[in-house]
């Protein structure tokens, strides 16, 4: 799983700041509903993959790190394309019948899986822990009014995150030890594979706590006491990189409504 991980790099990415990465991606959220139809699905498609390129990291280590969610992606199509009963009938037998537009349906909100995941997944790679905390830190700073822990709640986002790794990892660890141990998670049927999930669990949580554990002690150990007070080695500023990626957000933004009412 690569999700949570940080790839240094000296890319355009890499040298822009963690704020306009993380505005972009919000912003790039509801620019995938916009596209709903094939021109505007390939135009954005391309545009992921020149995004992923642009990163200048290995784009098969990046592919192959979003098979994670390959089973969400497919579980997605099979629903769409088998549930959604309008247009006409492409393919038909006995009770099973394929509709136009639930194939339709079905590649565009996996397509859209596919371009949410790798924009979010590019914003982790490209971005050191410390630029993403101070950065969801600065988006968060209005609320500091209303004496929301702004800090502490930066902080525990990126913590969670880096985990992530870690956790698949420690899974991977598990599940290999009891296989080892003729524990078979991949046959019978639902019930016992569902009881056999809890030998992982167990050890996951522990591993979890004790990891949780370790990091509290190495942070106490380096005097972190909190937001209060806490200054910054190296200021994030907003350079022309940063007005590049907006100006790039307005541009798709523009052409994907333009291209709506083509094809």
């Amino acid at each position: 799983m690569i999700v949570g991980q940080h790839i240094p790099g000296q890319s355009y990415l890499h040298r822009s700041s963690a704020l306009a990465k993380i505005i972009f991606a919000f912003c790039f959220i509801p620019l995938v509903f916009l596209a709903n139809n094939a021109t505007t699905n390939i135009f954005l498609l391309i545009f992921t993959f020149l995004a992923l390129m642009s990163s200048r990291l290995p784009l098969r280590y990046v592919l192959k790190g979003l098979r994670p969610i390959l089973f969400l992606i497919v579980f997605t199509f099979v629903i769409q394309l088998f549930f959604t009963r309008e247009g006409a009938v492409l393919f038909e037998f006995g009770w099973l019948r394929i509709y136009e537009e639930g194939l339709r349906l079905a590649i565009i909100v996996s397509l859209r899986f596919f371009y949410l995941v790798s924009i979010t997944t590019l914003v982790t790679l490209t971005t050191s822990p410390i630029e993403l905390t101070d950065a969801i830190e600065l988006l968060l700073k209005p609320f500091k009014v209303v004496r929301v822990p702004t800090h502490e709640i930066a902080l525990m986002l990126s913590i969670s995150l880096r985990f992530l790794p870690t956790l698949a990892e420690e899974t991977e660890k598990i599940m290999k030890a009891q296989q080892a141990r003729g524990v078979d998670l991949s046959a019978g049927p639902i019930k016992e594979r569902l009881r056999a999930i809890i030998p992982l669990l167990i050890p996951l949580f522990i591993s979890a706590f004790k990891r949780a554990e370790d990091l509290a002690t190495a942070m106490e150990a380096r005097g972190y006491r909190g937001g209060e007070g806490r200054t910054r080695l190296r200021e994030s500023k907003w350079t022309m990189r940063d007005t590049g990626l907006m100006i790039l957000l307005v541009l798709l933004t523009i052409s994907l409504v333009g291209l709506r009412g083509i094809g």
